[in-house]
Protein backbone atom coordinates (compact mmCIF):
# COMPACT_ATOMS: atom_id res chain seq x y z
CA UNK A 1 0.00 0.00 0.00
CA UNK A 2 2.72 2.43 1.00
CA UNK A 3 4.77 1.58 -2.07
CA UNK A 4 1.76 2.20 -4.30
CA UNK A 5 1.15 5.64 -2.76
CA UNK A 6 4.80 6.54 -3.12
CA UNK A 7 4.77 5.50 -6.75
CA UNK A 8 1.57 7.45 -7.35
CA UNK A 9 2.97 10.53 -5.64
CA UNK A 10 6.17 10.30 -7.66
CA UNK A 11 4.16 10.01 -10.86
CA UNK A 12 2.04 13.05 -9.94
CA UNK A 13 5.11 15.11 -9.08
CA UNK A 14 6.78 14.08 -12.33
CA UNK A 15 3.76 15.01 -14.42
CA UNK A 16 3.32 18.31 -12.55
CA UNK A 17 7.00 19.13 -12.96
CA UNK A 18 6.82 18.43 -16.66
CA UNK A 19 3.73 20.61 -17.06
CA UNK A 20 5.17 23.41 -14.91
CA UNK A 21 8.46 23.30 -16.79
CA UNK A 22 6.59 23.77 -20.04
CA UNK A 23 4.52 26.66 -18.66
CA UNK A 24 7.53 28.36 -17.06
CA UNK A 25 9.57 27.90 -20.21
CA UNK A 26 6.83 29.51 -22.29
CA UNK A 27 6.52 32.41 -19.83
CA UNK A 28 10.26 33.00 -19.84
CA UNK A 29 10.34 32.85 -23.62
CA UNK A 30 7.45 35.31 -23.79
CA UNK A 31 9.30 37.71 -21.49
CA UNK A 32 12.47 37.44 -23.56
CA UNK A 33 10.53 38.03 -26.76
CA UNK A 34 8.69 40.99 -25.22
CA UNK A 35 11.97 42.54 -24.06
CA UNK A 36 13.51 41.99 -27.48
CA UNK A 37 10.46 43.48 -29.20
CA UNK A 38 10.62 46.48 -26.88
CA UNK A 39 14.29 47.02 -27.70
CA UNK A 40 13.58 46.75 -31.41
CA UNK A 41 10.74 49.26 -31.05
CA UNK A 42 13.02 51.71 -29.24
CA UNK A 43 15.73 51.31 -31.85
CA UNK A 44 13.22 51.77 -34.68
CA UNK A 45 11.75 54.85 -32.99
CA UNK A 46 15.20 56.36 -32.49
CA UNK A 47 16.04 55.65 -36.13
CA UNK A 48 12.77 57.26 -37.24
CA UNK A 49 13.46 60.33 -35.12
CA UNK A 50 16.94 60.60 -36.61
CA UNK A 51 15.58 60.29 -40.13
CA UNK A 52 12.99 62.97 -39.40
CA UNK A 53 15.69 65.22 -37.98
CA UNK A 54 17.87 64.77 -41.06
CA UNK A 55 14.90 65.35 -43.37
CA UNK A 56 13.96 68.52 -41.48
CA UNK A 57 17.56 69.71 -41.66
CA UNK A 58 17.61 69.09 -45.41
CA UNK A 59 14.33 71.01 -45.85
CA UNK A 60 15.69 73.94 -43.88
CA UNK A 61 18.94 73.89 -45.82
CA UNK A 62 17.10 74.06 -49.16
CA UNK A 63 14.75 76.75 -47.83
CA UNK A 64 17.59 78.88 -46.45
CA UNK A 65 19.57 78.61 -49.67
CA UNK A 66 16.54 79.71 -51.71
CA UNK A 67 15.75 82.56 -49.29
CA UNK A 68 19.37 83.71 -49.22
CA UNK A 69 19.51 83.80 -53.02
CA UNK A 70 16.13 85.52 -53.35
CA UNK A 71 16.94 88.24 -50.81
CA UNK A 72 20.34 88.87 -52.40
CA UNK A 73 18.84 89.04 -55.90
CA UNK A 74 16.09 91.42 -54.79
CA UNK A 75 18.54 93.77 -53.07
CA UNK A 76 20.85 93.88 -56.11
CA UNK A 77 17.86 94.40 -58.43
CA UNK A 78 16.73 97.34 -56.28
CA UNK A 79 20.24 98.82 -56.37
CA UNK A 80 20.38 98.55 -60.14
CA UNK A 81 16.89 99.96 -60.59
CA UNK A 82 17.72 102.86 -58.25
CA UNK A 83 20.75 103.66 -60.39
CA UNK A 84 18.58 103.64 -63.52
CA UNK A 85 16.12 105.99 -61.78
CA UNK A 86 18.99 108.31 -60.93
CA UNK A 87 20.19 108.27 -64.54
CA UNK A 88 16.61 108.57 -65.90
CA UNK A 89 17.09 105.38 -67.92
CA UNK A 90 14.20 103.27 -66.60
CA UNK A 91 12.53 101.08 -69.23
CA UNK A 92 9.53 98.77 -68.97
CA UNK A 93 11.89 95.81 -69.20
CA UNK A 94 13.94 97.04 -66.24
CA UNK A 95 10.79 97.65 -64.20
CA UNK A 96 9.59 94.14 -65.04
CA UNK A 97 12.97 92.74 -63.94
CA UNK A 98 12.79 94.34 -60.49
CA UNK A 99 9.18 93.17 -60.09
CA UNK A 100 10.22 89.64 -60.99
CA UNK A 101 12.94 89.72 -58.32
CA UNK A 102 10.43 91.14 -55.84
CA UNK A 103 7.92 88.35 -56.54
CA UNK A 104 10.64 85.70 -56.19
CA UNK A 105 11.57 87.23 -52.85
CA UNK A 106 7.94 87.10 -51.70
CA UNK A 107 7.67 83.43 -52.70
CA UNK A 108 10.87 82.53 -50.85
CA UNK A 109 9.74 84.42 -47.76
CA UNK A 110 6.35 82.69 -47.79
CA UNK A 111 8.03 79.27 -47.86
CA UNK A 112 10.47 80.27 -45.12
CA UNK A 113 7.58 81.28 -42.87
CA UNK A 114 6.48 77.62 -42.85
CA UNK A 115 9.95 76.09 -42.36
CA UNK A 116 12.45 78.51 -40.81
CA UNK A 117 13.27 78.50 -37.12
CA UNK A 118 12.18 81.41 -34.93
CA UNK A 119 15.65 82.99 -34.93
CA UNK A 120 15.98 82.84 -38.71
CA UNK A 121 12.42 84.03 -39.25
CA UNK A 122 13.09 87.08 -37.07
CA UNK A 123 16.04 88.01 -39.31
CA UNK A 124 13.96 87.42 -42.45
CA UNK A 125 11.21 89.66 -41.09
CA UNK A 126 13.67 92.50 -40.48
CA UNK A 127 15.17 92.20 -43.94
CA UNK A 128 11.74 92.00 -45.58
CA UNK A 129 10.55 95.17 -43.86
CA UNK A 130 13.75 96.99 -44.81
CA UNK A 131 13.60 95.89 -48.44
CA UNK A 132 9.92 96.81 -48.68
CA UNK A 133 10.69 100.29 -47.38
CA UNK A 134 13.56 100.68 -49.85
CA UNK A 135 11.30 99.53 -52.69
CA UNK A 136 8.56 101.98 -51.69
CA UNK A 137 10.92 104.95 -51.57
CA UNK A 138 12.63 103.94 -54.81
CA UNK A 139 9.30 103.79 -56.64
CA UNK A 140 8.26 107.17 -55.27
CA UNK A 141 11.56 108.62 -56.41
CA UNK A 142 11.01 107.14 -59.87
CA UNK A 143 7.54 108.71 -59.99
CA UNK A 144 9.02 112.13 -59.19
CA UNK A 145 7.45 112.31 -55.72
CA UNK A 146 10.28 111.36 -53.33
CA UNK A 147 9.34 110.48 -49.76
CA UNK A 148 11.12 112.05 -46.78
CA UNK A 149 14.55 110.46 -46.64
CA UNK A 150 13.99 109.17 -50.16
CA UNK A 151 16.75 110.84 -52.13
CA UNK A 152 19.04 108.76 -54.31
CA UNK A 153 21.93 109.10 -51.86
CA UNK A 154 19.81 108.12 -48.84
CA UNK A 155 18.20 105.09 -50.49
CA UNK A 156 21.55 103.98 -51.85
CA UNK A 157 23.14 104.28 -48.40
CA UNK A 158 20.28 102.25 -46.91
CA UNK A 159 20.69 99.48 -49.48
CA UNK A 160 24.40 99.37 -48.71
CA UNK A 161 23.57 99.13 -45.01
CA UNK A 162 21.29 96.18 -45.79
CA UNK A 163 24.42 94.33 -46.88
CA UNK A 164 25.46 94.14 -43.24
CA UNK A 165 21.99 92.95 -42.27
CA UNK A 166 22.14 90.30 -44.99
CA UNK A 167 25.49 89.09 -43.64
CA UNK A 168 24.00 88.77 -40.16
CA UNK A 169 20.96 86.91 -41.53
CA UNK A 170 23.24 84.50 -43.35
CA UNK A 171 25.19 83.89 -40.14
CA UNK A 172 22.01 83.03 -38.22
CA UNK A 173 21.04 80.59 -40.98
CA UNK A 174 24.44 78.88 -40.83
CA UNK A 175 24.23 78.62 -37.05
CA UNK A 176 20.73 77.12 -37.27
CA UNK A 177 22.03 74.48 -39.69
CA UNK A 178 24.93 73.66 -37.37
CA UNK A 179 27.60 74.99 -39.73
CA UNK A 180 28.68 77.70 -37.28
CA UNK A 181 28.42 77.37 -33.51
CA UNK A 182 27.51 81.01 -32.89
CA UNK A 183 26.14 83.47 -35.47
CA UNK A 184 28.34 86.53 -36.04
CA UNK A 185 27.16 89.77 -34.52
CA UNK A 186 25.68 92.15 -37.05
CA UNK A 187 23.95 95.54 -36.80
CA UNK A 188 20.19 95.26 -36.52
CA UNK A 189 18.24 96.21 -39.63
CA UNK A 190 15.38 98.56 -38.86
CA UNK A 191 13.60 100.23 -41.71
CA UNK A 192 10.59 101.25 -39.65
CA UNK A 193 12.18 104.51 -38.46
CA UNK A 194 13.56 106.31 -41.54
CA UNK A 195 13.64 109.63 -39.69
CA UNK A 196 16.19 108.31 -37.20
CA UNK A 197 18.76 107.61 -39.89
CA UNK A 198 21.80 109.78 -40.33
CA UNK A 199 21.99 111.15 -43.89
CA UNK A 200 24.73 109.60 -45.96
CA UNK A 201 27.88 111.82 -46.07
CA UNK A 202 28.82 113.41 -49.36
CA UNK A 203 31.61 111.99 -51.46
CA UNK A 204 35.06 112.66 -50.08
CA UNK A 205 38.17 113.68 -51.93
CA UNK A 206 39.14 111.24 -54.62
CA UNK A 207 35.78 109.43 -54.63
CA UNK A 208 33.32 109.29 -57.50
CA UNK A 209 30.56 111.88 -57.47
CA UNK A 210 26.92 110.92 -57.83
CA UNK A 211 25.41 113.59 -60.10
CA UNK A 212 26.23 112.88 -63.70
CA UNK A 213 29.09 110.52 -62.90
CA UNK A 214 29.75 107.26 -64.67
CA UNK A 215 30.10 105.21 -61.50
CA UNK A 216 28.10 104.77 -58.33
CA UNK A 217 29.47 105.72 -54.89
CA UNK A 218 30.77 102.65 -53.10
CA UNK A 219 30.88 100.64 -56.29
CA UNK A 220 33.97 98.87 -57.50
CA UNK A 221 32.56 96.51 -60.05
CA UNK A 222 31.58 96.56 -63.69
CA UNK A 223 28.16 96.18 -65.26
CA UNK A 224 25.74 93.55 -64.08
CA UNK A 225 26.13 90.31 -66.07
CA UNK A 226 23.32 89.95 -68.52
CA UNK A 227 22.31 93.60 -68.43
CA UNK A 228 23.08 96.13 -71.05
CA UNK A 229 23.20 99.11 -68.74
CA UNK A 230 25.56 100.86 -66.34
CA UNK A 231 27.26 99.62 -63.21
CA UNK A 232 25.36 98.37 -60.21
CA UNK A 233 25.78 100.57 -57.14
CA UNK A 234 27.34 98.90 -54.12
CA UNK A 235 28.04 95.58 -55.76
CA UNK A 236 31.79 95.65 -55.31
CA UNK A 237 31.82 93.35 -52.30
CA UNK A 238 31.49 89.66 -53.01
CA UNK A 239 30.23 88.83 -49.55
CA UNK A 240 27.76 91.64 -49.33
CA UNK A 241 26.15 91.42 -52.73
Amino acid sequence: MDNGLIALGAAVVGVAGTLLATVLSQRMMARVQAAQFDREQRVAHARWLREQELAELARRRVCYAASNAAYRRYRIALMYFLWLVHKAQVTPQERAAVEEARNAHHAAFAEAQMIASAAVLAELDLMTVALSEAYRRTMRLEEGDPAPGGSFEEIHAELLRLTEGWTGMRGVMRADLGVDAVPPAAPAVDAALPAARTPAPGPGPGSGSVPGSGSVPGSGSGPVPGSGSGPVPGSGSGSGS
